[in-house]
């Protein structure tokens, strides 16, 4: 394991998976510079408070980029996925691949030691889903450059169930969702995706030139509203929404959720927690940073 010596660059600092892994290397003894849009805001403010050192740019601004990683040991890149266009204002595909590459080129002039890339399960697939042939793009990107880097590919957050996403909701008694009640989603959540960035930069012999699937649980809808309704004293059953209207309402989506469905999307999740002991299941979120989420 490595001691945490020298720099890490945390690109989308101010954002979920970026926010967690900026967190996770703070409180491991890195030093962290993050770079954000936006240093005055809020979030940016937090992380400064916490001890990171802020750097303004963004990454269509490749002078800002080089500027960032001047020195840095390494760097943690994610980048905004377009969702739909009331989630994601602002954001389009084709921002996301060239931000994804824009960073990797960066990394590769600057000489970074360790690129962590956060991509997402099923990315080295062709699947047709247009977030993850993104995300595939990018990591194929990152190898032609030769750059030393792990692909971290995380499944569905945990946190989804607070804000949920399109395709599932929460109404009244009922947990809607467009996962078959037979299929087994995996889960994980924001911070061990944190923990897992964090890993990977102390333990670069075990990580680089690896692509890591990370999950902390498996659990069908039935199985996930059960939990819900224990964790917020509110009974939810399950209601399987029909994906044939989403194929015409936003057919990206209507391929996510098929995806989810057919694709054997099995990771070793006991081999996971041999290497994070702290991994959470869906329960253990729930009953900590979950239920306050939730305002249970």
């Amino acid at each position: 394991m490595s001691k945490p010596e020298g720099i890490v660059l945390v690109v989308g600092a101010t954002g979920q998976q970026g926010g967690a892994t900026a967190a996770k290397l703070l409180a491991r003894g890195w030093r962290v510079r993050a770079l954000t849009r936006n240093a005055t805001g809020a979030a940016a403010r937090r992380l400064a408070e916490a001890g990171a050192e802020l750097v303004q740019g963004d990454m269509d601004d490749q002078e800002a980029l080089h500027a960032a990683m001047r020195g840095v040991h390494g760097v943690f890149s994610v980048q905004p996925t377009f969702i739909t266009p009331e989630l994601s204002p602002g954001i389009s595909h084709e921002d996301e691949r060239r931000w994804g590459k824009n960073v990797a080129d960066a990394a590769k002039g600057a000489g970074v030691q360790h690129l962590v890339y956060a991509s997402a399960v099923n990315a080295d697939r062709r699947t047709g889903v247009v977030t993850l042939e993104n995300k595939r793009e990018i990591e194929e990107h990152i190898r032609a450059l030769g750059i030393p880097a792990t692909m971290l590919r995380p499944v569905s957050f945990m946190e989804n169930y607070v804000a949920m996403m399109p395709g599932q909701a929460a109404a009244g008694d009922e947990l809607v969702s467009a996962v078959r009640a037979d299929v087994s989603q995996p889960l994980i959540a924001l911070d061990d995706i944190g923990e897992f960035a964090a890993l990977a930069f102390e333990n670069p012999g075990d990580y680089i030139g690896r692509a890591v699937e990370i999950a902390g649980d498996s659990l069908t809808p039935p199985e996930i509203a059960d939990a819900l309704s224990r964790a917020t004293g509110r009974r939810l059953r399950h209601v399987e929404l029909p994906l044939e209207p989403l194929r015409e309402q936003n057919p990206d989506l209507h391929r996510a959720y098929t995806a989810i469905n057919e694709l054997d999307m099995t990771v070793d999740i006991p081999a996971l927690r041999r290497r994070h002991p702290g991994l959470m299941t869906f329960e253990t979120w729930l009953t900590t940073r979950g239920r306050a989420l939730l305002g249970a």
